[in-house]
């Protein structure tokens, strides 16, 4: 009887474990799949699995990063069964091809260049609202700051960010920058005379 009561503990204890990472789960989620619907199905996909397989979760490791691992698998394996396949034997599938992938990484490299280049504060406030799903008012508790600086530091962080990314977006390569371009300044005063 004692050994039910136990293991009826431990049931609820996952439980509960299991309702407190589901927003960071939808999260990630949505970092992965860049899509609500998507990501909606990915956090479900991934707790169905998480509650099929609670038996092989070991109590007293972290339930989170076993989780994030069962979500990460999953997004995979549903790549994987998406993958577009061809009949081999038409001729329309010698000439289909795959467009390029390689953008993903050009923004991804361009967002962690401007996130560098945020404030210290204004990078930390963002990843514990962003990324940990935390309130303000705790985020202010474990800054040491109100809750109005926490809101300030998370809105210029965005309009900086956005700002930063759209400068990327316009500027012009330095080898695309022409040689003939008007002068300005002094050098048009300078070349006027």
């Amino acid at each position: 009887m004692t050994a039910q009561i136990q293991q009826d503990q431990t049931v609820l204890d996952f439980h509960e474990q299991l309702k407190t990472v589901l927003p960071r789960l939808r999260i990630y989620a949505l970092s992965l799949t860049r899509d609500r619907d998507a990501a909606d199905d990915l956090v479900h996909d991934t707790v169905v699995k998480a509650l099929t397989g609670r038996h092989s979760f070991q109590p007293g490791t972290n339930l989170a990063a076993w989780l994030f691992r069962i979500q990460r698998n999953e997004f995979i394996s549903g790549l994987r069964r998406r993958r577009p396949t061809v009949p081999v034997d038409t001729a329309v599938a010698e000439s289909l091809s795959h467009p390029p992938h390689q953008d993903s990484g050009l923004i991804m490299r361009e967002f962690m260049s401007a996130f560098g280049k945020l404030a210290a504060a204004q990078r930390e406030a963002l990843l514990l609202a962003v990324l940990e799903g935390l309130p303000y008012e705790t985020i202010a508790d474990h800054t040491g700051v109100s809750v109005g600086t926490v809101k300030s530091r998370i809105s210029r962080a965005r309009d900086t960010l956005e700002r930063l990314l759209l400068e990327g977006e316009t500027r012009q390569p330095a080898e695309e920058v022409r040689g003939d371009a008007l002068p300005s300044g002094e050098e048009a005063r300078a070349t006027t005379r």
